[in-house]
């Protein structure tokens, strides 16, 4: 079985001229089902397929497993090396303060067990009183985001090697535009949801203007999962178009996304959806296609960790 080459884009204000394959493989466990060892074998298998960027966070209490995963990996032969691999994690909203976030990457480079990361991520712009809250977070514990002092310290991070390179996760256009006014290293990424039913125009136009990359999660809807939708998967739209290209529905979307010039965070352990996710190279979609795409009715199915704060979406 010969592994499939994915494309990758740089990342221009990352350290080294860093370069990032477009497909990650999403390791964000819904409540928790997925266990270590689901988590370990995925990785281990999507890695025989090609993967070789993968997307964790502290939040998502899957680094650890990816970390064996990649050790594991190493010994069987299947990279040579750990900079063959990308690896992105991200700061959660109770170390959102300037002085837990060196901190709280030291503790996800030493969960992991590497040395570095590729990519550091602000999780959500948003600030929660430190501890072990249930989610979603009442608006007692939201709290003053200093988004210049939290940046400052992940500009820090990156000069001090221990990520090639820094961005942001669910900043809208306005959240950016403050961003880009002091910082002094720019974010690299931007990741967000976004998918057929949540195109992101407005953000994907602002993103590409300013050189920063978008990677979009929840590309297929995030069916199954507490907070997720079946808009995407059961779009009559997009089955009629997959029909037409003798493709899945997935495939359909993820093509579409590739087209629209975004990354992908695709979250599967399914072994021959792992192999699918890949199959989107070698195939394009029709101006007609992209014509019936834009007309799907958007809505956002991802509100944040919070009861309520309209806040984060302010545009």
């Amino acid at each position: 079985m010969s592994a499939t080459k994915i494309p990758q884009v740089l990342l221009k204000s990352s350290s080294n001229q860093c370069k990032m394959p477009v497909i990650a493989l999403g390791t964000a466990a819904d409540s928790n089902s997925s266990s270590g060892e689901t988590t370990k074998a995925a990785v281990i298998e999507s890695i025989k397929l090609g993967y070789r960027h993968f997307d964790t966070a502290s939040y998502y209490g899957s680094e650890e497993a990816l970390g064996e995963a990649i050790a594991e990996a190493l010994q069987l032969g299947l990279i040579e090396s750990r900079d063959e691999l990308f690896i992105t994690s991200k700061l959660w909203v109770t170390d959102n303060f300037p002085h837990l976030v060196l901190p709280a990457l030291q503790k996800s480079l030493q969960t992991l067990k590497l040395e570095y990361l590729d990519l550091y991520l602000v999780h959500w712009p948003i600030s929660v009183k430190p501890g072990n809250w249930e989610l979603p977070y009442a608006e007692e514990l939201i709290t003053t985001f200093d988004l210049k002092g939290v940046w400052t310290a992940m500009e820090k991070c990156q000069r001090l090697g221990l990520t090639k390179s820094i961005g942001v996760s669910n900043f809208t256009c306005k959240k950016l535009e403050n961003l880009l006014s002091f910082a002094t290293i720019p974010p690299s990424v931007n990741q967000v949801e976004m998918n057929p039913t949540w195109q992101q125009k407005k953000l994907r136009e602002y993103c590409q203007a300013k050189g920063i990359i978008i990677t979009a999660f929840s590309p297929l809807g995030a069916k199954g999962a507490s907070w997720g939708t079946n808009e995407v998967m059961d779009s009559q739209v997009l089955k009629e178009i997959a029909e037409a290209h003798g493709v899945t529905l997935a495939q359909v979307c993820l093509r579409w996304l590739n087209e629209q010039g975004v990354t992908i965070a695709v979250k599967s352990y399914n072994k021959e959806r792992l192999k699918q996710n890949l199959e989107i190279f070698d195939w394009s979609l029709t101006r007609d296609d992209h014509e019936k795409i834009n007309q799907i009715k958007q809505i956002r199915i991802n509100n944040g960790p919070v009861v309520f704060i309209a806040d984060i979406w302010d545009e």
